[in-house]
């Protein structure tokens, strides 16, 4: 299947409830390997109004949030694909879902921390210094047990 196809084969819906097991399974999956930070599922019940999903046969494959920290400022969390679905397009549509909101929010500015910066390049997003997104370093890095030595790379989109 290519990714065209997959893409329509696979709707973003909005998360529910019954959602979060399988969200918190998906990014537990990538944060056992080190690539995303840990999320207790009580973090992700409470932001699960952010939360974008596709399933199938009742498991989230994918997910991301949007979180907002100022009228210009969003952010993309917690992106995770399924990885027997991945080089199916579906990173890119869940990144393409998020822009759409945050625009028709009205936010101006989307940034997230990454080790898959080449992803996000072909999306169009830079890489720029921690020190460009203060409201982010401030009001979540600063909580974060990586922050004195964070090896996450900032990359920033104007949408």
């Amino acid at each position: 299947m290519n990714a065209a196809a997959a893409n329509d084969a696979y709707p973003i819906r909005h998360a529910q409830l019954e959602d979060v097991p399988s969200i918190y399974s998906l990014l537990k999956h990538y944060s056992d390997k080190g690539v995303l930070l840990p999320r207790p599922q009580s973090d992700i019940y409470a932001s699960l109004r952010d939360f974008y999903v596709v399933a199938q046969g009742g498991k989230i494959i994918a997910c991301a949030a949007l979180l907002i920290y100022t009228k210009e400022l969003g952010e993309v969390r917690s992106l995770a694909v399924h990885p027997a679905h991945m080089k199916l397009g579906l990173g890119n549509k869940m990144v393409r879902r998020l822009e759409q909101d945050a625009n028709h929010l009205g936010l101006v500015k989307l940034m997230a921390l990454t080790y898959e910066v080449n992803f996000f390049e072909k999306m169009n997003f830079e890489v720029v210094a921690m020190s460009a997104l203060p409201e982010k370093v401030w009001g979540a890095c600063i909580n974060c047990h990586k922050f004195r030595n964070c090896d996450e790379i900032a990359v920033l989109k104007y949408i």
